[in-house]
């Protein structure tokens, strides 16, 4: 399995998923077809294509891709989805060669948002997975749909028990601002200060931040640490009278407006 992350619209990802075995290709949130056609190695042949969510950055070119691509498959969450042929629920999972890409329903962003994790049979003990807009490196989607019970749910209850060292694929290159507000909750929070070093080399040279990993995420990620002291002290200072400690819902959300604006 192999991930080949594809800048578009200045700063959106999309990614070709690699099935090196069979020589076949996932195209995730392929907002500029031309270009994720363009990435895939000669021998790869692109069949599918999984979105995340229905918004315009992420589903606008399935049609275009449908043109490019005849018989091609668009899978999806939500009917809004541009172009979508095949709609999946929660749990569903698809077999691709030898990948199996499970879909994890996390409305928040948008109703119909969803995740996709993947495992291939070849390296079992690896395992990626497609946030889209609900999770990002070092942030959170907004909540345009949804609220921050159902934020908390997806970071918490759907990523946040996945294998620690599944590697993270994001849908926009917003690292280096989303660190610089998580500093301003957790300047002393060494990992995270070490990690922003890190990404502002990796900016300066042009080079994706992505991917990250749960594991880290749950380290520098403000949205991932929202009932660690070090974060909800942030929302005790702003609502003394609340109880301790504080409902980490409440603090999620509470922090997700301070980020809408940073």
């Amino acid at each position: 399995m192999k991930v080949i992350p594809v800048l578009v619209n200045r700063d959106n990802y999309s990614y070709l998923l690699v099935d090196e075995k069979n020589k076949l290709g996932v195209a995730i949130d392929p907002c500029e077809p031309t270009k994720i056609i363009s990435a895939a190695p000669k021998d790869i042949q692109i069949e599918n294509v999984f979105t995340t969510h229905h918004h315009w950055d992420h589903a606008g070119g399935n049609n275009q891709i449908k043109e490019l691509i005849k018989g091609v498959k668009i899978y999806g969450g939500d009917e809004r989805i541009e172009g979508i042929t095949n709609k999946l629920n929660d749990g569903d999972t698809i077999k691709i060669g030898s990948l199996t890409i499970k879909t994890l329903k996390a409305p928040a962003h948008t109703s119909g948002h969803v995740l996709y994790y993947v495992l291939d049979e070849e390296e079992p003990n690896k395992s990626v997975l497609f946030t889209g807009d609900t999770l990002f490196i070092g942030g959170c989607g907004r909540l345009f749909e949804g609220d921050p019970k159902q934020m908390y749910h997806a970071l918490y209850e759907i990523i946040g028990k996945l294998p620690e060292e599944t590697l993270v694929y994001v849908g926009h290159e917003y690292t280096l601002n989303n660190l610089k507000f998580a500093l301003t909750l957790e300047s002393d929070n060494n990992d995270l200060n070490s990690y922003f070093k890190q990404v502002e080399k990796m900016v300066a040279n042009q080079q994706p931040t992505v991917p990250s990993t749960i594991s880290n995420e749950k380290k520098i990620n403000p949205f991932m640490r929202c009932h660690l002291p070090s974060i909800y002290n942030n929302y005790l200072k702003a609502n003394p009278q609340s109880q301790v400690p504080p409902d980490t819902i409440a603090v999620l959300g509470y922090i997700r407006e301070l980020k809408d604006k940073f």
